[in-house]
């Protein structure tokens, strides 16, 4: 594949999950923007678009260092790698986000405001993440198991109580949007995760764990939505 300024930022990494490290350099949201061409992409971002064709070029040339092809696995197979890899990952992380943000919040928040904002946005992704990964195991995720498992077999598919399989996938993208969107601020907020000369151990630590559950937030998303998702609806349109 070829990389054009025309392509999604989803068909980018999909298509070569390696692209998706050269994008997050840039700071291009290939999960919950992916929809965007990288030329649009890299206008709104004040980023040079041929510098990151030349840098995903280079990507394209190298030789396959392991990186999953994620865009070949099966969906039940994704299923599997979202809930034990990135909803483990979630679950784990988020206590640890929530005491810590609140706790700078307390101790800088008078000096840096901006830190009662961020405290807050954690309470609203961990809120939100909490319910949208228990409606994503117990309703959705076992539905495109069964729909994989009957298109699989030659079975007919399984009747859904939600009409069609795109219904909560809207809501679970809506509900991915939101987070992302959360994220985004508080990389605003903090000025990409830049720990200020008054920054106690907690403060550096807080935004190292920000960045990295930001960063963990953008393949968990691309996994559903770019890849996990399509195949869904793709599988309920079998006959």
């Amino acid at each position: 594949m070829t990389c054009t300024q025309a392509m999604t930022l989803g068909e980018i990494v999909t298509t070569d999950f390696r692209a998706a490290a050269v994008l997050e350099r840039y700071g291009l949201d290939f999960c919950c923007r992916g929809g965007r061409t990288l030329e649009q992409s890299c206008r709104d971002a004040g980023v040079n678009a041929h510098n990151v064709l030349e840098e995903l070029a280079a990507i394209e040339s190298a030789p396959a260092d392991g990186t999953p092809a994620f865009n070949e696995w099966t969906a039940p197979a994704l299923v599997d790698r979202i809930v034990t890899k990135h909803h483990a990952y979630v679950r784990d992380a988020l206590p640890v986000l929530l005491a810590h943000s609140r706790k700078i919040a307390q101790v800088h928040g008078s000096r840096h405001p901006e830190l009662v904002r961020v405290a807050e946005l954690v309470e609203q992704v961990a809120a939100e993440m909490t319910t949208h990964m228990m409606k994503e195991e117990h309703i959705l995720f076992p539905y495109i198991v069964e729909l994989a498992s009957a298109a699989e077999s030659g079975r007919p598919l399984p009747s859904a109580p939600f009409g069609t399989v795109d219904n909560p996938i809207r809501m679970m993208e809506a509900e991915h949007e939101s987070a992302g969107n959360a994220m985004y601020e508080i990389r605003e907020l903090t000025d990409g995760y830049v720990v200020p000369s008054d920054g106690c151990a907690t403060y550096t630590v807080c935004l190292r764990e920000l960045e990295a559950f930001e960063k963990d937030l953008h393949t968990h998303v691309h996994l559903e939505n770019n890849i996990l998702f399509p195949k869904a609806s793709a599988l309920e349109r079998v006959k």
